[in-house]
């Protein structure tokens, strides 16, 4: 069975410059029902005005990956990186013993739209470090890419955490289906457009929780695009 979060019940920001949708508790916004789920701790909805961004700040003990849905995002951060994270780009920046990093809209007139979402490490302390990895729209068309493992596994990026995510892209009658097996949990956030996961509709912003996860179909799209998070079957973020 699937347990809802329709779009509309997210937190909200409006600095201005940034429009923010909280999936969880995050910033001023706080829900005692919303604190994470398993490991999964923060999904931001951000949209950033054109030659706007988040200045020079740090972070420790986080995996943070951003994932651009239009626009180009700009990176650079204490490790020496970089770069430049456009549609089809993934990028993860691990934390670990702390990081400095800042991220502005790389465009002078468009706007920028993409998730960061944060997922706590199965370690402390550990070396930062950046990977960025580019995914053809192919290889999310009408199945779910692995694009985060633990061990970078087939091409996806390493995360340090027993969790897995997927991306796919589902319009029409393009169908997949995920086999998760028991004793996991699942969240499913889907990032535009809208799609059926078994049965049940879900739309842009919409996220699901998904407990003791089996098998599960995804199908009759509408120009949809989606992320499944493969968790451990903990309720909470440090559990």
């Amino acid at each position: 069975m699937l347990d809802i979060r329709k779009a509309d019940h997210r937190g909200r920001a409006n600095h201005g410059w940034l429009q923010s949708r909280h999936t969880f508790s995050f910033g001023n916004y706080h829900d005692a029902r919303q604190q994470g789920f398993s490991d999964l701790l923060v999904i931001n909805d951000d949209r950033v005005a054109a030659a706007q961004g988040f200045g020079t700040h740090g972070h420790r003990d986080m995996e943070i990956f951003s994932y651009v849905l239009e626009g180009a995002l700009a990176h650079k951060d204490s490790m020496g990186t970089g770069s430049v994270i456009r549609p089809g780009d993934v990028q993860m920046m691990s934390a670990g013993s702390g990081v400095q990093h800042s991220e502005f809209n790389h465009s002078a007139q468009e706007p920028v739209h993409f998730l960061q979402i944060w997922i706590v490490p199965n370690e402390r302390g550990a070396e930062p470090r950046y990977q960025q990895v580019h995914f053809e729209e192919a290889d999310k068309r009408g199945r779910l890419r692995l694009i985060i493992a633990p061990r970078g596994e087939d091409g996806a990026l390493a995360v340090r955490q027993d969790a897995r995510v997927y991306a796919g892209l589902f319009d029409g009658n393009e169908a997949a289906t995920l086999d998760i097996g028991p004793n996991r949990h699942v969240y499913v956030h889907v990032a535009r457009g809208s799609l059926e996961v078994n049965g049940e509709r879900l739309a842009e912003g919409d996220g699901a929780r998904i407990r003791d996860a089996g098998s599960l179909r995804f199908d009759h799209g509408e120009n949809a695009e989606v992320l499944v998070f493969d968790l451990r079957p903990n309720e909470l973020p440090g559990m």
